[in-house]
C-alpha cells in the first residue's frame, strides 16, 4: 500500500518540466518534474485537504490546481504564483467549480460554476492575465458542459434523459439559437473540435452497440461516421495545431492508444513496452514531446515523456515501493462464465501465486461502483495486497457494466440488487469451482455502488457468502436518492430512471425492498463497514445504521470511519489503515473462520 501514486502530466510553456500530482507526501501535493528527469519538487504543501494540479498556465510558471474539503466535492479553483503564494480564484466556500478547459488561443480558461443555483453549473471564462471573469453561458435548465469551439462561438451542451440515453446541443452564442445535433436514442458526448474550427467530433452508440466516432459539420448540420471499432472508442481528440490526434478505445478493460500523424495519416510509432497500457496521453503545445503513463494489472503506471521526432522515450517516475519485489504481483487474466440465465459475464482475475490444488486459498468476489462502472485491467494496490496474502479476487462486471455493449449496460436498469446480484452470485460459484480455491471460504467486497451490492449479498443471498466488505456503499436508497448533491441535478432524472423515482409509489416499493438497511435481521455472516464523514454521496448515516441494524444480531460486525475522507479514501495513512484492517478482518472471519459469535 506503500506506494506513491502519480497523475497528470502537463507540460510547462517552455516544454522543459511536467506538472504533476502526487501522494508522495502522503496527501496529494502538485509537483514539477525536469523533462530530462529528476526528483520531483513540491509546488504545494497542504498538509490537510488534498491538492490536484490540473496544468500549467500557458503562458508561464504559474499553476493551476483544485482543492476541496476532506473530499465533500465542493471543489474551487485556486492559482498557485511563481513567487510560490496561492489565490482563490473562485473563492466562495459554499459554491462548486470545476475547470473545463483552455481556450484555444490560450488567453484564458472555462470552468463551471454554481453559485447562482445550487443545481446549475453556469459556463464562465477566465482572462489569464487580469483573473477576470465573465459569464459564457447561463443554464436554463440542468445540463451537463461538453466544450466549447476554437472560436468561442459555439457551446456543446448534454442532457440526460436515462443513463444510456442523452441529447446533444449545439448553443450558438452570438445568435443565442439552440440546435440539437443528436438525432436518435443513444449515448452522445463530444470528442473534440477540428482544430479549423469547421467540425466537431462526437461519441455516440446511435444505432449500435459500441460507441464510434462522427465527424459534424458546423456550417450545414452534415454528419459521416469517422471511426468505428470492435469496442467503445473512448476518446478521440487533436493535438493544438491538429497534427496528431489521440484515439483511446476500451478493449475488454484495458485501454488501445493509437496516435494518428493527421499530416501523413501514419499512426506514431512507439517503443514495444510489451503487455501493458498505454494511457493519458498528453501531447503539448509545440507538438514535439507527450507524456503518457505505462502500467498494468501487475504493475503500477509511471510516467514517461516521449520526443516524437527522434523516437526517445523516458521514464520520469517510480511509483512501486522499492520494498516490493515486482515478481510478486500478479498480472490479472480475463476469464467469463455463464450466469443464472446464460447471459456470459466477464471478470478481470487475480490469482495468488501460492494456491495450488494441495493449497487452496480464500476467494473474494469483488463489485466495482457505478452502478454502470467497470473492473478494469489496471494496477489496484488493494487487490495486489489482498492477492499477496493469499485470496483470489475475481473482480466482476456485472450486467450493467459499461464498456461490454449498450444491450449489456441497459440489462440492470430497475433490477439492482436482484439479477446482476445473482451474476455475483454465479461468480462466487465459479470460483468454488477452480480445484485451488476453498469454496467453504468466499467472501464478496465492493466500494459505493458495489458497497450496496454486498449488503444486498448478505441480506437477500444470506448463505452464498462467508462474510462481506462493505466500503461506503448505499444502503437505503430511498435516502440516498432523494438526498444527491445539487451538483449532480442534470443527471438526476437519469438515476431515476435507472434505478427508481422515490417519489413514484411503484418504485419507492421496490426501493424499500432492496434497501440492506430494512432488512438487517437476515445478516447472518460476518460483516465490515468502511465510510469518509465527509462523503457527500453516500451519507455516514446510511453506513451508522447498517452497522447498528447488523450488531442487534449478534453478528461480527466491525466499523471503520475516518473523519477527513469522501467518496472513497485518498490519504495514504487512511488507506494503509483501511486496508490493513480489511485484511486482519478477512484473516480472522474468513481464512480461519473464527465462529460467528467471535
Amino acid at each position: 500500500m506503500n506506494n506513491v501514486n502519480y497523475s497528470g502530466g502537463s507540460f510547462s510553456q517552455d516544454d522543459s518540466k511536467v506538472l504533476v500530482n502526487s501522494n508522495k507526501s502522503g496527501i496529494f501535493n502538485a509537483y514539477e518534474i525536469p523533462v530530462g528527469g529528476g526528483e520531483p519538487k513540491a509546488l504545494t504543501n497542504s498538509t490537510g485537504s488534498s491538492v490536484f494540479a490540473i496544468s500549467y498556465f500557458p503562458k508561464d510558471d504559474r499553476i493551476l490546481y483544485q482543492q476541496d474539503d476532506n473530499g465533500n466535492e465542493i471543489s474551487h479553483l485556486f492559482v498557485r504564483n511563481t513567487d510560490g503564494s496561492s489565490a482563490a480564484l473562485t473563492p466562495d466556500s459554499a459554491a462548486r467549480a470545476d475547470f473545463y478547459n483552455w481556450s484555444s488561443d490560450r488567453t484564458s480558461f472555462f470552468y463551471g460554476y454554481n453559485k447562482r443555483n445550487p443545481a446549475m453549473m453556469d459556463v464562465f471564462e477566465m482572462d489569464i492575465t487580469t483573473l477576470k471573469s465573465k459569464l459564457v453561458y447561463e443554464m436554463k435548465e440542468a445540463m451537463d458542459f461538453n466544450g466549447i469551439s476554437p472560436d468561442k462561438k459555439y457551446v456543446v451542451l448534454g442532457k440526460s434523459i436515462t443513463t444510456s440515453d442523452n441529447d446533444l446541443y449545439l448553443y450558438d452564442i452570438p445568435m443565442k439559437k439552440m440546435t440539437k445535433i443528436s438525432q436518435n436514442q443513444g449515448q452522445h458526448s463530444l470528442a473534440d473540435f477540428s482544430p479549423d474550427g469547421k467540425s466537431l467530433y462526437y461519441l455516440t452508440d446511435d444505432g449500435g452497440e459500441f460507441q464510434y466516432l462522427v465527424k459534424y459539420n458546423l456550417a450545414d448540420g452534415k454528419r459521416e461516421k469517422a471511426l468505428e471499432e470492435k469496442w467503445d472508442i473512448a476518446y478521440a481528440y487533436f493535438s493544438k495545431t491538429g497534427k496528431y490526434q489521440v484515439i483511446g478505445t476500451n478493449e475488454d478493460g484495458k485501454t488501445a492508444v493509437r496516435i494518428q500523424n493527421t499530416e501523413t495519416n501514419e499512426a506514431v510509432d512507439f517503443p514495444d513496452f510489451g503487455d501493458v497500457d498505454i494511457t493519458s496521453v498528453n501531447i503539448s503545445d509545440r507538438e514535439k514531446l507527450m507524456t503518457f503513463y505505462l502500467g498494468g494489472s501487475g504493475i503500477p503506471s509511471d510516467l514517461y515523456v516521449y520526443n516524437i521526432e527522434n523516437g526517445e522515450s523516458k521514464q520520469l517516475t517510480k511509483s512501486l515501493n522499492p520494498e516490493i519485489n515486482p515478481k510478486d504481483l500478479v498480472t490479472a487474466e480475463v476469464v467469463r462464465y455463464k450466469s443464472f440465465d446464460g447471459t456470459e459475464i466477464p471478470a478481470i482475475y487475480y490469482k495468488p501465486k501460492q494456491a495450488s490444488s494441495k493449497n487452496k486459498v480464500p476467494a473474494l468476489v469483488l463489485v466495482h461502483g457505478g452502478p454502470g462502472g467497470q473492473t478494469r485491467q489496471t494496477y489496484s494496490a488493494q487487490t495486489q495486497y489482498l492477492v499477496n496474502h493469499g485470496y483470489a479476487v475475481l473482480g466482476v462486471n456485472n450486467r450493467g457494466s459499461s464498456g461490454y455493449g449498450k444491450t449489456f449496460y441497459k440489462m440492470d436498469d430497475k433490477n439492482h440488487g436482484e439479477k446482476d446480484l445473482l451474476d455475483c452470485v454465479e461468480g462466487k460459484n465459479w470460483l468454488a469451482e477452480q480445484d485451488y480455491i476453498d469454496s467453504t471460504k468466499i467472501g464478496i467486497m465492493g466500494g459505493s455502488y458495489g458497497g450496496f451490492m454486498v449488503m444486498a449479498a448478505l441480506v437477500h443471498q444470506p448463505e452464498v457468502f462467508d462474510v462481506g466488505v462493505n466500503l461506503f456503499g448505499v444502503t437505503n436508497w430511498l435516502r440516498t436518492l432523494k438526498s444527491i448533491p445539487p451538483w449532480w441535478e442534470a443527471n438526476r432524472k437519469a438515476l431515476y430512471d435507472e434505478l427508481g423515482d422515490p417519489y413514484n409509489a411503484e418504485d419507492s416499493a421496490r426501493l424499500y425492498r432492496i434497501s440492506p438497511l430494512f432488512h438487517p435481521e437476515k445478516i447472518t455472516k460476518p460483516v465490515m463497514v468502511l465510510q469518509g464523514s465527509k462523503d457527500p454521496r453516500v451519507l455516514q448515516v446510511e453506513s451508522d445504521e447498517i452497522v447498528a441494524g447488523a450488531k442487534k444480531n449478534g453478528v461480527p460486525v466491525e466499523y471503520v470511519l475516518f473523519p477527513d475522507e469522501g467518496h472513497g479514501f485518498v490519504k495514504k495513512e487512511n488507506q494503509i489503515e483501511a486496508y490493513s484492517k480489511v485484511l486482519q478482518f478477512l484473516d480472522k472471519y474468513l481464512k480461519k473462520k473464527e465462529d460467528l459469535k467471535g
